[in-house]
């Protein structure tokens, strides 16, 4: 553990240049303004006990309902929407693939908005408006109205990852990152499985509002209450935590100063943007997340209808889809856990591509006749999405600058867009019903990503050896001082910064 040192000429330097140009963190003004930072007995587990009661339901609820929308697009499939709407050919890949673009296109203004606005409140509006656009999307007429009703659902969605990553880092050291990502991350293992039940149960609804389109409807509705709690419940940042003291803000805040990546900065740094760009860790996070997706835009959008092809019907196939959930939320906790306890967030990451190439190969390479089989390959590629959240909070440790930090997560969530936009695509009409192009792609991408992770293990490595040798002089090296905390320092301008791996 780095020693915490506020030192008294550099905080008058830090005083002297949030005066001036406003470039400082928000944390270092509210500790300014309360005195001395350096003694506090406050119970710290209490404290982050408490943090966690307050924003991790309200996280996990945002990331659940955020991709119950992705399962319910892929249940509303063989649940009459593709007869309903008259979905013909590579239509319903279009469909999801428009999703995913419109996503894309407006990760391009969240880098601007993430942080000039509140994150929270952008959080909240986001998940309000994507509730109204899916509950709309129940009235969707034909091809061109799914459309309109995918493409808004994808801009509102678009900033909850960037959004939840950006939170969760304000809270808790890099160590206490990895279990608290993985346990909001848990939504979308759970959403698996109560979407296949909720699908099971809206396609015994006979009504002449179709059950797909009530499904809509109601799931859209309670979005947009869970929205308007996050709205009034979860605080923008430590400091604006009603539902804690004065005393145990800075409690708090000198806690996780060590991370030297500051909790936020309203200044928007251009060269900031440049550095994130030219990092080569941002773009093996982004094209590794990308891969990932691919697998994922598989899965999500078509085990439903690959399940389906071995000639079960609707209500089957959403209750024999429920077991991906299982094994997204084991190896998600595996992951969280073993990255807590014994980190090497590369490691795990390759350790979860390897029951993806498994399923992939089972997918790709055994007889449809062999449905154990085959179905054993749909659940194992559910273990990848287990590295998507060691990358957030990778991103969450590794990247320093809020405006670096803010662009690095709209990127790297752009790049998932990518991938799920690639992944439906590898879904063509004339490979119906093997679709054996895109099972060997899940196989591909995974292989690709596990190596990905091994190399930027040796980055890591590689460039916190150069930054040891680059230092002559041991004076101030374990020294947190407030310039390095609070001071809007990047990783690349912040030379005692170390990468975690």
């Amino acid at each position: 553990m780095m020693e915490v040192n506020s030192d008294q000429p550099v905080a008058d330097a830090i005083r002297r240049q949030a005066t001036s140009s406003q470039a400082v963190d928000d944390a270092w003004n509210f500790l300014d303004k309360h005195g001395d930072v350096q003694h506090t007995d406050l119970d710290l587990v209490a404290i982050r006990h408490k943090v966690d009661r307050r924003i991790l339901p309200l996280m996990f609820c945002c990331y659940f309902l955020q991709f119950i929308d992705k399962v319910m697009y892929n249940y509303a499939g063989v649940m009459g929407m593709k007869t309903d709407l008259d979905l013909k050919g590579n239509n319903f890949s279009n469909g999801a693939s428009a999703f995913f673009i419109a996503s894309l296109v407006a990760e391009v203004p969240n880098t601007y908005l993430l942080q000039k606005v509140p994150p929270a409140k952008w959080l909240s509006i986001n998940v309000m408006l994507w509730g109204v656009a899916a509950a709309a999307a129940a009235g969707a007429k034909n091809y061109t109205t799914l459309l309109v009703a995918r493409i808004f659902l994808g801009i509102f969605e678009a900033p909850v990852a960037p959004s939840l990553m950006i939170i969760s880092g304000q809270y808790y050291t890099k160590s206490e990152q990895a279990p608290r990502f993985t346990f909001w991350f848990l939504g979308l293992g759970v959403a698996q499985i109560v979407g296949g039940l909720i699908s099971f149960g809206f396609q015994h609804v006979h009504h002449a509002f179709a059950g797909w389109r009530i499904m809509f409807l109601v799931m859209g509705l309670i979005t947009v209450a869970v929205g308007f709690a996050t709205l009034l419940f979860l605080p923008d940042t430590p400091m604006q935590a009603k539902w804690l003291s004065d005393d145990q803000k800075v409690t708090l805040l000198q806690h996780v100063r060590v991370n030297q990546t500051g909790i936020r900065n309203g200044k928007f740094d251009p060269k900031q943007l440049l550095e994130a760009v030219l990092d080569p860790q941002v773009w093996l996070w982004a094209l590794m997340l990308a891969l990932q997706a691919v697998s994922s835009g598989v899965v999500v959008v078509y085990s439903s209808t690959l399940i389906a092809g071995f000639g079960f019907g609707g209500p089957i196939s959403a209750l024999l889809n429920t077991p991906s959930g299982i094994v997204s939320i084991f190896f998600t906790l595996l992951v969280g856990i073993g990255v807590r306890k014994a980190s090497n967030r590369w490691a795990w990451v390759f350790i979860c591509s390897i029951p993806g190439i498994i399923g992939g190969g089972l997918m790709s390479f055994l007889p449809k006749s062999n449905r154990a089989g085959v179905l054993i390959g749909i659940y194992l590629v559910n273990s990848i999405v287990a590295p998507t959240p060691v990358i957030y909070h990778w991103i969450a440790a590794n990247c320093a600058g809020y405006t670096k930090r803010a662009f690095t997560s709209a990127m790297v969530a752009g790049f998932f867009c990518v991938g799920n936009i690639i992944g439906p695509q590898t879904f063509q009409a004339r490979d119906a019903p093997e679709y054996r192009p895109a099972k060997i792609a899940v196989l591909v991408t995974q292989a690709v990503a596990g190596i990905l992770a091994v190399v930027l293990f040796g980055y890591y490595v590689w460039e916190n050896r150069r930054r040891d040798r680059a230092q002559t002089t041991q004076e101030g090296q374990g020294v947190v001082t407030d310039e390095k905390a609070w001071g809007g320092l990047t990783d690349k301008q912040n030379k005692d910064f170390r990468y975690v791996y």
